[in-house]
């Protein structure tokens, strides 16, 4: 649901159509009502799920007031900032890149509001990565399905990713299911997101996720399914069920 990362009007990971649908209506990010509320309510499951998994690495506790302090963190599409802001608050240094200048202003902005200190940048994943930085994990949520260059973006995403790094990745699974729910439902019956948001063919399979980030040289070890209920207009994990969203993460030896 985030901007995608590329340089607009070069060969690379941008889809141009992409950041302009994006740029439109980057005021609307913080607004928990408004035409990113999917994204709220899914905020804290991705939160707790990359927190968790971190700690576990590193035998911390989550429940510590900064549960990742020292770790280095690059949040790939970070749009607004939703996960750029908590992951700062949590301890980490946090970089948070988006190719649409609009999102990052939009997210700087609400940082200085808050006081959360990220490091924003107009920028894509594919330059930083040849500028030769590298982070502690890489967050790129909610990204992939809307690049133009699959094969590059994972590549750029991995290099990212120090020795002993995470990669985190969310995307759709291109199924029945989740052209049902997550386009014609979400899209035109629900209207959660505006029409032509995603597009059903981008949609990665966790087969072909995982042998992308495979050929990068980086070993999935855990992919789950992300399920909506109705009734209580929640999120929850759920490793049985991959037909629609999922997350997972991948270990750079």
């Amino acid at each position: 649901m985030t901007a995608t990362a590329g340089t607009a009007g070069t060969a690379g990971t941008v889809d141009p159509q992409d950041i302009a649908r994006f740029s439109a209506i980057a005021a609307e990010w913080w607004d928990p009502t408004g035409k990113f509320r999917p994204l709220h309510r899914l905020n804290p499951l991705r939160l707790a799920y990359i927190r968790d998994t971190l700690c576990r690495r590193l035998g911390r506790d989550p429940l510590a007031p900064e549960p990742l302090k020292g770790l280095r963190i690059v949040d790939i599409g970070c749009g607004g900032g939703l996960l750029s802001e908590p992951m700062a608050r949590m301890g980490a240094t946090v970089v948070g890149v988006d190719a649409a200048e609009r999102n990052v202003r939009t997210a700087a902005a609400h940082a200085a509001e808050t006081g959360t200190p990220v490091d924003y940048r107009a920028t894509t994943a594919e330059a930083l990565a040849a500028s030769g930085e590298r982070f502690d994990a890489v967050l790129a949520m909610e990204v992939i399905e809307h690049v133009a260059d699959v094969p590059l973006f994972v590549k750029s995403c991995a290099e990212l990713t120090a020795p002993g790094g995470a990669l985190f990745l969310a995307t759709l699974n291109r199924t029945p299911k989740s052209f049902a729910l997550a386009i014609v439902g979400a899209e035109y019956i629900l209207r959660w997101l505006p029409r032509g948001t995603h597009n059903w063919r981008q949609f990665l399979r966790p087969g072909e996720l995982a042998a992308a980030v495979r050929a990068e040289g980086l070993a999935i070890r855990d992919l789950t399914g992300i399920t909506y209920s109705p009734l209580s207009d929640e999120f929850r994990l759920n490793p049985r069920d991959l037909d629609v969203n999922y997350m997972g993460w991948a270990e750079r030896a």
